[in-house]
């Protein structure tokens, strides 16, 4: 992943517009939160992140008033024009996965290149599992009082 990180002479965006007073930047853990919003709209999808990654989130979540938005099995790399996405998925058993991965990264560049005003060099794609029918996330050790 390695995004322009130069302003080319005359190249204008969303972020930077002619006569603008000033600079918009894009923090990354903003496309993150777009890209992980857009992975899970795609039917098909069961999850971001592998299995560890979900053992903490789900123990975050259980964690009260943490108000955490989970970016997990997202990262990204954001320049000053483009961004480039790596996401984890857990696809749901049944679904094609080539199609899957297809509606993922064109759900993911049309969001956050609409949203973000940035443009998506590439969203890579890694399927760590299959969520079988009937099998649910493993039961989080309770604490013992």
């Amino acid at each position: 992943m390695h995004p322009e990180r130069t302003e080319s002479p005359g190249a204008l965006t969303p972020l930077n517009e002619e006569g603008a007073a000033g600079r918009t930047t894009i923090s990354s853990l903003v496309v993150q939160k777009v890209a992980g919003m857009a992975t899970r709209e795609v039917t098909g999808v069961y999850a971001l992140g592998g299995g560890m990654s979900r053992a903490f989130s789900a123990l975050r979540e259980r964690i009260p008033g943490s108000g955490t938005v989970t970016t997990s099995g997202v990262s990204v790399e954001v320049g000053e024009k483009q961004t480039a996405i790596d996401l984890d998925v857990v696809v749901e058993y049944g679904a094609r996965i080539a199609d899957v991965a297809r509606a993922v990264r064109r759900n993911v560049i049309t969001a956050v290149e609409q949203i973000t005003g940035l443009e998506v060099i590439e969203v890579n794609i890694a399927v760590n599992d299959i969520h079988l029918p009937g099998e649910d996330q493993p039961e989080l050790p309770s604490r013992v009082e």
